[in-house]
């Protein structure tokens, strides 16, 4: 019988030793920046109920997101993002705990769109909440901690900052549902798509006016000193403290006051980082102030968090994964003993790799073996070598062979180790 090859489905990918040590490179250095600010990580289910989605972002979403019944007939979704889940549990499960929270996650997330560069089926998100706190000092951490760690990637960005608050300020005479169109255009940049909006609805000629002036002026260096000579009535108390602060800590960004994110429950502070590389698809961090919890059946408490698009910076990201030390222990006939001599090895040394042999090879094949997968050294187990406490220990790097004691050869390993580091 013919068997059919069954491919991968669309929107996904393989990923191979070497994409993965990569991936586990890039994934290790967010966390380690993410716990030093004291935000601890948290995991919440692959699929939930469908309602947790449509709650905030309407029954159109539905068919951007991979939805089903189970056996049961419940409505259930695989998640689309993780800042629904992240409130959920908050409401659910953290209501004792103090203010402010920090948590941080990083999972697999599912939507139902066209693949392109950057844009899967399948993809990671990583991002972090700061929960309770409504001060400044929220919003200038979280942007600090995402520049921080774009940084850290050596990679070339550009971090926006802006104010929701003000463009909804601005809009204030609009009904809800026009001023949720209006920035959706806005995140979109359609300008020319915005004033043709504007005419259909009427929209006076003065907002009409402002608002183009800002979002037009966006990224300029004297933005804020012109913002508020045309929004004379604003309070931008909030947006230069927070400014302050990053100025202190030589972050690097422009104002932009042209960014909406796009979604409804964004309240303040909100910001965007776009890196070179990734083509029109170039977005790789987007975050700010919103209230959520409230729509879950909670308080309505203040979050600041951001997201990292996993998958576009791993596409730009450029490292060279620590590659573990490789010891093949050569069987020559004694494969218990090889076996019990491999384990007091990864015993001894941490953070390397010792191979044994397990399809019955030849002593030539086990070499070859570990020259197919690159190893460093050879150790060789025999009768001689365990009734003389003297192994054969090769360098299949220099071609190197020495007869030592297993704590010598441990010994050796360690310095070889201490060496790569």
């Amino acid at each position: 019988m013919d068997l059919k090859r069954i491919e991968r489905p669309r929107g996904t990918r393989d990923f191979l030793p070497e994409d993965m040590e990569k991936r586990r490179e890039l994934e290790n250095t967010i966390r380690s920046i993410v716990e030093s600010f004291g935000y601890r990580e948290i995991q919440t289910p692959t699929f939930e109920h469908l309602e947790l989605f449509t709650i905030k972002s309407g029954e159109e979403i539905v068919k951007e997101m991979y939805s089903f019944k189970d056996k049961s007939g419940r409505d259930l979704a695989l998640r689309p993002e993780l800042t629904a889940p992240v409130m959920r549990l908050l409401v659910n499960e953290c209501s004792h705990l103090p203010k402010p929270i920090r948590f941080y996650y990083f999972s697999n997330c599912f939507r139902y769109e066209r693949p392109q560069r950057g844009r899967y089926r399948e993809f990671w998100q990583f991002g972090v909440e700061l929960i309770g706190s409504d001060s400044y000092l929220a919003d200038a951490e979280v942007i600090y901690l995402a520049y921080k760690i774009l940084k850290s990637l050596n990679i070339n960005f550009e971090l926006r900052v802006g104010h929701v608050g003000l463009l909804r300020f601005i809009l204030r005479d609009l009904d809800e549902t026009h001023t949720s169109r209006v920035m959706r255009l806005i995140d979109k940049k359609d300008i020319k798509g915005l004033i043709e909006f504007f005419e259909n609805i009427k929209v006076n000629k003065e907002t009409k006016e402002i608002l183009l002036s800002i979002v037009e002026k966006s990224g300029r260096s004297d933005i804020l000193d012109d913002v508020k000579s045309i929004v004379s009535d604003f309070n931008f108390g909030h947006i230069e403290k927070v400014c302050e602060i990053l100025d202190n800590l030589e972050v690097d960004y422009k104002l932009d006051f042209g960014i909406a994110r796009g979604l409804d429950y964004y309240t303040g502070i909100v910001f965007e980082a776009y890196a070179e590389g990734l083509g029109a698809q170039n977005q790789v961090c987007g975050g700010g102030s919103y209230r959520l919890a409230h729509l879950f059946g909670g308080e309505d408490i203040p979050c600041t968090g951001f997201a990292l698009g996993f998958d576009r910076l791993m596409e730009i990201y450029e490292c060279k994964p620590r590659e573990k030390i490789k010891i093949v222990v050569v069987d020559l006939g004694y494969k218990s003993d090889a076996l019990k001599v491999a384990e007091i090895i990864r015993d001894s040394v941490k953070g390397v790799s010792v191979i044994t042999d397990t399809m019955e090879r030849s002593v030539k094949k086990q070499l070859s073996y570990a020259n197919d997968i690159k190893a460093d050294f050879a150790l060789f187990v025999g009768k001689k070598e365990l009734e003389t406490g003297k192994f054969s220990f090769k360098n299949l790097k220099t071609g190197e062979q020495f007869e030592l004691s297993l704590d010598d050869i441990i010994n050796k390993i360690k310095m070889y180790t201490q060496q790569k580091a």
